[in-house]
């Protein structure tokens, strides 16, 4: 399932994933704007016929918390005609994380989204670990994902979107304060990405970026802002995604 879409098809398209489907970084609660809804907002801007649009994916949650937002997206009346698909990201964080089940699970999910004829497109997570604490790790785990990923969309012959490999976003103007999210540029580079892969669309070549300095009063000031939360909420099994719901849970 992979080629360009037509203009003149109508489109219903539901994103399913985790904050980085939701749009965490780009903008603020409520009115969050991310990647998914960038490219929503491009395909309605380029086709002719009408585009609807769901996105179900709620922050924190771990693969088997993502792909139990799939049935309820192909529940979704009208069905769906497309659905992208990136989970992982949080499991890359736990020490029982194995690239193995993480594939194995989102095959079982790709091949129910694609019995329903709707057209999948899987993304890999973004790569934040250039700034983050324990980066070698995170960033070794995420491009193993990725290259699982790879195959498996080879294997099931859909659409792939490896933004993990996507050097560009390396780079600290892409990210959000919390350095794990995409800031408005990052997500939009990313909707560019699956645009591109959707409707042809190229991807605008990035502007040159300088070095950026990292002074310690603001390392202090990240880790006790953003890291120490995150640990205080996986020493005590919670997660930012508690009590959340979807944004956009029926077609708009």
């Amino acid at each position: 399932m992979t080629g360009l879409l037509y203009p003149e098809e109508p489109v219903r398209y539901v994103a399913v994933g985790d904050s980085f489907t939701e749009g965490i970084g780009d903008g603020q609660d409520p009115s969050l704007l991310g990647w998914a809804d960038r490219v929503a907002d491009g395909l309605r801007a380029w086709s002719s016929a009408s585009v609807s649009y769901a996105n179900l994916a709620i922050r924190g949650r771990t693969i088997s918390g993502v792909l139990a937002q799939v049935p309820v997206a192909l529940a979704l009346r009208p069905a769906p005609t497309l659905v992208t698909i990136c989970g992982g990201g949080n499991d890359l964080l736990r020490p029982t994380f194995t690239v193995a089940s993480v594939v194995v699970q989102m095959r079982s999910a790709l091949t129910s989204i694609m019995s329903t004829g709707a057209r999948p497109v899987l993304l890999s997570p973004a790569d934040p670990s250039a700034h983050l604490p324990l980066g070698r790790l995170v960033r070794a785990r995420g491009h193993v994902l990725s290259e699982g990923y790879r195959s498996l969309a080879a294997r099931l012959g859909i659409s792939f979107v490896d933004v993990s490999h996507d050097v560009v976003l390396r780079h600290r103007a892409f990210w959000s304060d919390d350095r794990l999210h995409l800031n408005a540029e990052g997500h939009d580079r990313v909707a560019a990405s699956v645009l591109a892969e959707l409707i042809g669309l190229p991807v605008p070549a990035p502007a040159s970026r300088g070095s950026v300095r990292r002074r310690l009063k603001d390392e202090v000031h990240y880790l006790q802002t953003h890291v120490a939360p995150w640990m205080q909420r996986r020493l005590t099994g919670r997660s930012s995604g508690d009590l959340r719901s979807a944004r956009y849970p029926d077609w708009c």
